[in-house]
């Protein structure tokens, strides 16, 4: 793949694509993704001014033919494996803030669990995390 980016825009590319796999991108999704970028320390050197840049190029990449295969082979190629369970942990975390997650998002996290070859007690401890993090009473 001739094109590259840099681990932010894999990051927020991941989660930009579960708020869209649906169809529907809600407030609530993006307000967590302004939230998660402002505040996780792997964003500490972005400059949060180009969130929606980095988003709009991401949703041109999803609108061409095979957009959703580009989008995970860039995260897959140019995302440092170090930050793979972190990719993976921010995809659940969009996908749990609606306190729903569509047959598409789940789709979609398998394909990134997959692509990122991520171990399965990884992956079990980031599902659980993320609902316990948004049970309600």
């Amino acid at each position: 793949m001739s094109q590259t980016i840099s681990h932010h825009q894999a990051l927020i590319y991941v989660m930009v694509t579960m708020a869209a796999v649906d169809r529907e991108i809600s407030d609530s999704e993006l307000g967590r993704i302004g939230q998660i970028v402002t505040n996780l320390p792997v964003f500490k050197d972005f400059d949060s001014e180009r969130l929606v840049h980095v988003a709009r190029e991401c949703g041109d990449i999803l609108a061409e033919d095979d957009g959703l295969t580009t989008v995970l082979s860039l995260v897959a190629e140019c995302l440092p494996a170090k930050l793979y369970e972190t990719a993976y942990a921010l995809g659940v975390e969009v996908a749990a803030v609606d306190l729903s997650v569509e047959q598409e998002e789940l789709r979609f996290l398998q394909l990134l669990r997959d692509r990122l070859r991520l171990d399965k007690l990884i992956i079990a401890a980031i599902e659980r995390g993320a609902r316990a993090r948004h049970q309600m009473a």
